[in-house]
């Protein structure tokens, strides 16, 4: 359970000054830009340095002109290539001139065939009609629409029955709409095609041909052809154009994208007079480095701090976990980082989920499974649950041995038992009464352990943010811990025959410890030594405090009863497996087989899902609202790797 130590730097120096640190901080790649104003108490005189990223609007015409041709941006190494504003200007305008030129052209084009192909599928259904376009074109004083009008449509022309020139004539219809005509006195033609308008009707450009349709469907197929040969050519141009430019393409892609990631640092930058002030936080284990960079910069100085003596600021967190660790991380993420000065949960998180996940779910062979499926979603799809699947996936190898369960069969294993620890079937029968008791026990006795070691540890983060208030009498700190742990093992003891409700056990691991959680408030502000310390109202106060401390008490309760789901799982687990089974004895044959495969499919598939599921519910609120607020902030230096691929 680590947090990587920060430190905090202040730079300040000449304004002719600022280009030269802020390349240096954003090529670093170690640097995280804060407000600069909120680390001065007095700031008369700063001013934002309000300056057009330049490089923003080349960076964005590359993406665009990328998004239409196709191409995929990447960052690539340019280690050995040197760009100024002036040479990416004209590379952009170069591919505007060359590419942007093509890809217009494949635009039209394919707009072209389109409109061809829509304007042909309306004139088939006119073909074989006998039109005579040209004379029907040459009419003076009647006007003629050929097109579609809706079946909706065409059931409402009897409202217009009353009017002689609404007239619609089908000539064919598909599943949607009717093809037809209308025609109308040329002095009637604004109201007609009015009327038409409402309903909906689209008029199809047939009457530009001469003779009949057919001739107009050939023209149409002769102009999509042409079309479609001149793209063939136009993209065999582009795909040359790509193959001899990506290579330039991607690297003035990158520099761009460099500078203007690192032109943005001066969003950050305040000016005073002819000077500028620039904070941010770095790796402890990078200051000296950065350090000697920065000394190179002549008119710089700068200040350097450790990151837990900065006052009002919550630094940013890099987590740094062993390589078992890591992958449960991304939990941490989900529910939220830790505080600088908070405790990393991720390896408590790790082990607990891992023997959680493998009790719930214990089976040797589904186990295998699921390991294997974690593997894979992370060597191919790159998931960070995959890399979490495969220490659960083996803990239910573990304890798949534990219950003798290899994909639901329960005595596979019984010649290992006998060879190994001699016995003569396996040790935990979990459909077994008396050992289903012991299970849902033993979930209890699991939740009554997570949910005192989670406490212990919020006492000692809560001392190590020197939150003693919480520490001390909090629900969650020592006097909580006492309380619960006096409830739990006093009955215990008491069942066992040992006589220990006592007055004095009584006094100092109940009633004392309820009194604590009682006046945590008043008795914090005690400790912080606050003259303060009464609250406006003893009876509102207690009243209040009464009601709340009765609240504590049953959370005790239901999060220890929560975990009894852990029991339940094995049992629903096992109960599930014995189904299929005797499906599958029933079946017999190839039906035997048949029914354990699918079995097994639906039981990988289904209960793990739900087992993960309820096992991060567990973490989440029985145990991380104990210790845990999840308050922090990435981490997240200037960097251009960390960006969003296109």
């Amino acid at each position: 359970m680590a947090i990587s130590k920060i430190k905090v730097i202040s730079i300040i120096g000449m304004m002719n000054s600022l280009d030269e640190v802020i390349k240096m901080a954003g090529e670093s790649q170690v640097f995280h830009p804060d407000n600069a104003l909120s680390f001065y108490s007095d700031t008369r005189g700063f001013s934002p340095v309000n300056e057009v990223n330049l490089f923003a609007e080349p960076l964005e015409m590359m993406k665009n002109i990328a998004s239409s041709a196709n191409f995929e941006l990447k960052i690539v190494d340019i280690s050995k290539f040197n760009a100024r504003l002036e040479s990416i200007c004209e590379f952009v305008r170069y591919l505007e001139n060359e590419l942007g030129d093509l890809l217009n052209r494949r635009r039209r084009i394919c707009e072209e065939i389109e409109s061809s192909k829509r304007s042909l599928d309306g004139v088939n259904h006119f073909v074989g009609r006998n039109f005579n376009l040209s004379e029907i074109k040459a009419c003076e004083y009647i006007k003629v629409r050929f097109g579609r009008l809706p079946k909706e449509s065409y059931h409402k022309l009897n409202s217009y029955a009353d009017n002689d020139y609404v007239l619609f004539f089908p000539c064919t219809k598909d599943n949607t709409h009717y093809f037809g005509v209308y025609f109308c006195p040329v002095e009637k033609l604004d109201v007609i095609d009015r009327i038409f308008s409402e309903l909906y009707f689209e008029e199809l450009d047939i009457l530009d041909s001469e003779g009949v349709p057919e001739k107009k469907v050939v023209k149409l197929k002769n102009d999509i052809n042409n079309c479609q040969m001149e793209l063939v050519e136009i993209n065999r141009k582009i795909d040359e154009f790509l193959k001899n430019q990506k290579d330039s393409w991607l690297k003035f892609y990158t520099k761009t994208f460099e500078f203007k990631t690192y032109f943005d640092i001066k969003k950050y930058v305040y000016r005073y007079n002819e000077s500028f002030v620039l904070v941010g936080w770095l790796p402890d284990n990078q200051e000296q480095d950065f350090k000697n960079k920065l000394q190179r910069i002549k008119g710089v100085e700068y200040s350097i701090e450790d990151a837990k003596n900065v006052q009002g600021h919550s630094p940013p967190v890099c987590l740094k976990n062993r390589w078992f660790f890591k992958p449960f991380e991304f939990f941490v993420d989900m529910y939220g980082l830790p505080s600088y000065n908070e405790i990393d949960p991720t390896a408590f998180v790790a082990i607990t989920y891992t023997i959680l996940f493998g009790i719930m779910f214990g089976d040797l062979g589904q186990g295998a499974v699921i390991s294997i499926i974690g593997y894979l979603l992370w060597k191919f799809k790159k998931m960070a649950l995959g890399k979490i699947l495969v220490p659960c996936g083996i803990s239910s190898m573990f304890f798949g041995v534990v219950y003798g369960s290899v994909f639901g069969f329960e005595h596979v294993l019984d010649p290992f038992y006998r060879l190994v620890f001699k016995l003569e079937e396996k040790p935990i029968e979990v459909m077994n009464p008396g050992i289903a008791n012991m299970i849902l026990l033993s979930a209890i006795g699991i939740g009554v352990l997570l949910v005192l070691v989670a406490m212990g540890i919020n006492v000692y983060s809560s001392f190590k943010r020197r939150q003693l208030a919480d520490g001390i009498f909090g629900q969650n700190g020592v006097a909580g811990l006492v309380f619960y742990a006096g409830l739990i093992f006093g009955p215990i003891s008491q069942f066992l025959g040992i006589k220990i409700f006592m007055p004095v056990y009584l006094f100092f691991m109940i009633i004392l410890p309820l009194i604590c959680i009682l006046f945590e408030k008043p008795l914090g502000k005690l400790l912080e030594k606050d003259p303060d310390w009464k609250p406006e109202s003893w009876g509102e106060y207690f009243m209040q405090s009464l009601f709340e401390v009765f609240e504590v008490i049953l959370s005790y309760i239901t999060n220890t009863l929560s975990f009894l789901r852990v029991g339940a799982f094995v049992l629903v687990h096992a109960g599930m497996m014995m189904v299929f089974s005797k499906l599958a004895e029933m079946s017999g044959g190839l039906g035997c087989l048949i029914f354990m495969i699918m079995g097994n499919i639906i039981v990988i598939g289904l209960e793990g899902l739900l087992v993960g599921i309820q096992v991060l519910r567990l973490e989440f609120y029985e145990m991380f609202i104990r210790f845990f607020e999840g308050q922090g902030v990435a981490f997240s230096p200037v960097s251009i790797k960390n960006y969003e691929k296109i």
